[in-house]
C-alpha cells in the first residue's frame, strides 16, 4: 500500500477522531488510537474510544479493537485494523510514528509539542500552529470546518454546541449532580419532550425536546454535575446516530489534507 510505512498516531477516540480515523483508513494509513481506560465518550456507537470499554467496536468499515501490547498494536495496525491502546500520555513503544494527531478536544493543549513527531496535528481550538504543532484542523461549524491552518490558531471556543435544526446548547444533556451514571433508554431511540431517560445519583435525566437519543455515556461512569453525558437529535434521524457525522469526515478531510500537503513537501525536499 502506497502510505504503509506511514503510522498515525490519533491522541483520542472519541466520534471526531473517529473521523479523522475513518479518513485516514479510507486512504490505506496504519494507525493507532491512544485512549483513556474509562473514556468519557457520548457518541458510543460512531467512537472507536467505546473499544476500550466493550473490548472491540464496529463503526461502518472500521474495526477497534482494544491491546495492551505495543508490539500486538503494531501488528494490528498493519493488519488495517484500528488498535485502541489505553495510554494518556504519549507512551516508550518504540512506533514508528510519523505523524501524531491531537484529537482529544479538550479546547486546551495538554502535552502535544510540535518535536514529537515529524508532524503533528491538532484539532481546534487551543493551540497554535507553528509554535505546539505544525498545523491546526478547523473544528467549529460553519463556513472554515476542516480548514487546515499552517500559521496561528483555530478559532475560539464558545462554550455552546453548534446549532443543529434550531437547537443548540439544549441538545446536550449534561449530568444534574455528582455521581454515578445510569440509563433506561438506548442510544437511537426516539423520545418525547420531558421523557425520562435515567438519573444521575438519583437526579433524573430528561429528554430536552422531542428527538432521538444520539449519544450517551456509558452507564457506571463516576461523572462531575455539568459534565456532558449525553445529546438528543431533534432531526429524529435513528440511522445517524449509528454513521460517522458530517463534521467529523470534514474534520478528517482537513487531517488528511495536512498529512498529504507535509508528504508532497518532503517529496519535493
Amino acid at each position: 500500500m502506497l502510505f504503509a510505512d506511514h503510522l498515525v498516531l490519533i491522541r483520542g477516540g472519541g466520534d471526531l477522531a473517529t473521523g479523522v480515523a475513518h479518513r485516514l483508513h479510507q486512504a490505506g494509513f496504519p494507525q493507532i488510537i491512544l485512549e483513556l481506560a474509562r473514556p468519557l465518550v457520548v457518541r458510543r456507537r460512531v467512537a472507536l474510544a467505546t473499544a476500550a470499554l466493550e473490548g472491540s467496536i464496529e463503526v461502518e468499515n472500521l474495526r477497534g479493537v482494544l491491546t495492551h501490547d505495543p508490539a500486538e498494536a503494531l501488528t494490528l495496525a498493519r493488519l488495517g485494523v484500528l488498535p485502541v491502546y489505553v495510554s494518556p500520555a504519549l507512551p516508550d513503544a518504540g512506533w514508528p510514528v510519523r505523524t501524531i494527531v491531537d484529537a482529544r478536544m479538550a479546547k486546551r493543549n495538554l502535552d502535544t509539542r510540535i518535536d514529537q513527531a515529524p508532524l503533528v496535528i491538532a484539532l481546534g481550538p487551543g493551540f497554535e500552529a507553528g509554535r505546539d504543532c505544525h498545523a491546526v484542523v478547523e473544528t467549529m461549524r460553519g463556513h472554515t470546518l476542516g480548514r487546515v491552518i499552517w500559521e496561528g490558531t483555530a478559532l475560539p471556543n464558545t462554550g455552546t454546541p453548534g446549532e443543529v435544526a434550531g437547537r443548540a446548547a439544549e441538545r446536550v444533556l449534561r449530568a444534574p449532580a455528582a455521581g454515578t451514571v445510569s440509563w433506561e433508554k438506548e442510544i437511537g431511540e426516539r423520545v418525547r419532550a420531558g421523557e425520562r431517560l435515567g438519573e444521575v445519583a438519583g437526579a433524573p435525566v430528561v429528554a430536552p425536546f422531542d428527538g432521538v437519543i444520539r449519544g450517551l455515556i456509558a452507564a457506571g461512569i463516576e461523572v462531575a454535575a455539568g459534565l456532558k453525558i449525553g445529546d438528543v437529535d431533534p432531526r429524529a434521524g435513528v440511522e445517524a446516530c449509528f454513521t460517522i457525522s458530517d463534521k467529523a469526515l470534514a474534520i478528517g478531510g482537513g487531517v488528511l489534507e495536512a498529512i498529504l500537503v507535509h508528504l508532497n513537501q518532503q517529496s519535493r525536499h
